[in-house]
């Protein structure tokens, strides 16, 4: 039976040896993005777990921090560093949110965790994203990612909490990686080509 325990277990191990395997690719990053941000590799924001519990979701740092006149951030064209480009393009930025999983923030495998200011405006089937821990990866983000509505994709997350298995997770697992070989949108930012959620 694949249960929330089993889960946490497989996401703990498999988090942890990716870490490992990944590590000379970490530090690469971790030197390189500290002298590209001002000694700020990572980026951490606010996003809604389990049950719309606040964690800190951590990434590397892929834009600057400029704003316009009236300290709102610049478009993501105007703020994205060349090197943040190129970590987005083949989702290295995603990397540190094994850390999230090895808290036991995040799952490997779960909806996305959007922003905290649209935790108010879901109604109750799109808030049944949050009965399972969010992920790294889901099933939205193979099938269309930010080229489906939020109607759709809201569709999807819910879909996933309500059809669980292992054997749906290893799909997914083995689908993202084809995204990501592929380029195929699963490595671009949901902040990113997709019109802002307002209920």
């Amino acid at each position: 039976m694949y249960n929330p325990f089993l889960k946490r277990i497989i996401d703990f191990c498999l988090a942890l040896i990716g870490l490992i395997v990944l590590s000379p690719i970490f530090l690469i990053l971790i030197i390189t993005l500290s002298f590209h941000n001002g000694m700020k590799p990572f980026f951490l924001q606010p996003r809604p777990g389990k049950d719309g519990v606040i964690f800190k979701l951590i990434k590397f740092k892929s834009m600057n921090d400029k704003t316009d006149a009236h300290g709102e951030p610049l478009p993501y064209h105007l703020r994205v560093t060349k090197i943040g480009k190129f970590i987005r393009k083949y989702s290295l930025d995603e990397i540190p949110q094994l850390l999230n999983v090895l808290k036991g923030e995040m799952s490997l495998i779960g909806p996305r965790p959007l922003l905290v200011k649209y935790l108010s405006l879901y109604n109750d089937f799109q808030n049944q994203r949050h009965n399972v821990k969010p992920g790294i990866t889901g099933w939205a983000q193979v099938n269309g990612r930010n080229n489906i509505s939020w109607e759709e994709k809201f569709k999807l997350d819910v879909w996933y909490t309500e059809h669980i298995s292992f054997f749906l997770d290893l799909k997914i697992i083995l689908l993202t990686f084809k995204k990501v070989i592929y380029k195929d949108g699963v490595n671009s930012s949901e902040n990113v080509n997709m019109q802002a959620f307002n209920g």
